[in-house]
C-alpha cells in the first residue's frame, strides 16, 4: 500500500534530479569559460568576496523548507566542484587529519580540495609562503581561550594576507579505542582543548594525566594505538581513527567557538560585509593607545577585537592586534587607516577578507 503511494512522489524526485543534474552541469560551462577568461588574464581562481557574495544572496532569496545554512552548504559545494573544473586548489591546515583545522578548511573552501595536513602552525605559513600550498588555515582564536598566540606573532612577520575567516562550533569529545575507561590512564589533547575541558576533566575523570600535543587530530591517532590513552577530539577525528565516543560535548563552554583565518596571497576585493585586521604599535607614554585609535571613532568605524602582545623588546611595549568592520577599499575605512598609519610607530594591515556566515 505504502509503496502505490510513494511511487509517483518518488518519480516527481526522479524527474526533478534529472532537471538539476542538467543545471549543474550547464552551471559548470559557464564555471569553465569563467576559468578560460581568468586563464588570459592570470586572476586567481578562487575569489572569497564573490562566492561569500554567492552565499549571502542564496539566503536571502531562499524561499524555503529548506533552512539557509543548508542550502549555503550545498551552494558552497557546487562552487567548490566547479572551482576544481578551473584548478583543484590546495590548503594547508594543522594537521594531522580529523582536526577542527580541517573542518574549516572544508567550511571555507567546500570538499574539491586538495587538504594538505602540517605538523605545526608555522608549518602551515611556510607552505603556502613556498607555494607548496595555495591558501592557508589557521586557528586565531577561541571564544574561551582566547588568542592563539603564535599564529598572531606569525601573522606580525609574514608577507602573506588574511584573505577569509571561518568560525566553527567546537564540540569536544572524550574518546578511546575501546569506548571504555577501563585500563585509560592519560588523556591527550591539544593544550587549548584541554584548556576548554579543564572543569569537566577535574569532576569526571581527575586521576587522568593530562598531555597536551601538537593537535587534537594527533591525540586522536595516538589513542587509535595505545588503548591506555583518551583523546579528547571532535567527531572528524573520531571517525578518522575508528574511536569511540566515552563521553559527548565535554567542552566547559556550551557555546566555545574557535575563529579560523585563511591566508595566502590573494587581495580581496569588497564584499559589502568586510572585517579587515591590523597590527599596530605605540611608543610607551601616557594616552598613545587612546591618540592611536581615536581616528577609528572619528570616522565611523567600528572596532571588533583588541589583542597585545609583547613586542620582546626589553621595553615593555606591545603590538596591538586590532580588527574593524569594513574593507581596507571602503572610503571610511580608508580614511582611518591613513590616520592610523600616521599616528603609529608601526602599521600593518594584515588583510580585508568577508565576514564569516
Amino acid at each position: 500500500m505504502i509503496d502505490n503511494k510513494l511511487a509517483p512522489l518518488r518519480e516527481k524526485i526522479d524527474a526533478i534530479d534529472a532537471e538539476i543534474l542538467v543545471l549543474l552541469n550547464r552551471r559548470a560551462q559557464v564555471a569553465e569559460e569563467v576559468g578560460h577568461v581568468k586563464a588570459e588574464t592570470n586572476a586567481p581562481v578562487f575569489r572569497p568576496e564573490r562566492e561569500a557574495q554567492v552565499l549571502r544572496a542564496v539566503a536571502e532569496r531562499n524561499p524555503g523548507p529548506m533552512h539557509n545554512g543548508d542550502v549555503q552548504t550545498i551552494f558552497r559545494e557546487i562552487m567548490s566542484a566547479c572551482r576544481a573544473l578551473e584548478k583543484r586548489v590546495t590548503v594547508a591546515y594543522l594537521g594531522p587529519a580529523g582536526t577542527f583545522s580541517e573542518q574549516a578548511v572544508y567550511r571555507q573552501f567546500g570538499q574539491a580540495v586538495v587538504a594538505m595536513p602540517c605538523a605545526s602552525i608555522d608549518a602551515v605559513f611556510r607552505a603556502v609562503e613556498a607555494g607548496t600550498a595555495d591558501f592557508g588555515v589557521v586557528p586565531v582564536e577561541n571564544s574561551s581561550e582566547g588568542a592563539i598566540n603564535r599564529t598572531l606573532d606569525l601573522l606580525l612577520q609574514t608577507t602573506l594576507a588574511i584573505s577569509g575567516e571561518v568560525s566553527i562550533a567546537v564540540h569536544h569529545s572524550l574518546m578511546t579505542k575501546s569506548g571504555s575507561m577501563q585500563g585509560v590512564t592519560r588523556v591527550f589533547a591539544h593544550s587549548q582543548a584541554l584548556a576548554q575541558c579543564q572543569v569537566w576533566l577535574t569532576q569526571n575523570h581527575p586521576q587522568l594525566e593530562r598531555c597536551a600535543v601538537a593537535s587534537n587530530g594527533e591525540a586522536a591517532r595516538l589513542a587509535s594505538e595505545d588503548p591506555t590513552i583518551a583523546a579528547i577530539a571532535g567527531e572528524l577525528a573520531g571517525r578518522h581513527y575508528e574511536l569511540q565516543v566515552v563521553s559527548a560535548h565535554v567542552q566547559d563552554d556550551p557555546h566555545n567557538r574557535t575563529r579560523f583565518a585563511v591566508i595566502g596571497r590573494l587581495q580581496t576585493t569588497p564584499s559589502g560585509h568586510d572585517h579587515t585586521s591590523l597590527v599596530l604599535s605605540v611608543p610607551n607614554k601616557a594616552g598613545a593607545v587612546y591618540n592611536l585609535l581615536a581616528p577609528l571613532a572619528a570616522n565611523g568605524v567600528s572596532m571588533t577585537r583588541f589583542e597585545s602582545r609583547p613586542a620582546r623588546m626589553g621595553s615593555w611595549e606591545y603590538y596591538f592586534y586590532v580588527d574593524v568592520e569594513g574593507h581596507a577599499g571602503d572610503e571610511k575605512v580608508a580614511k582611518a587607516l591613513t590616520e592610523l598609519r600616521q599616528n603609529a610607530a608601526f602599521f600593518k594591515v594584515l588583510g580585508s577578507y568577508p565576514v564569516s556566515l
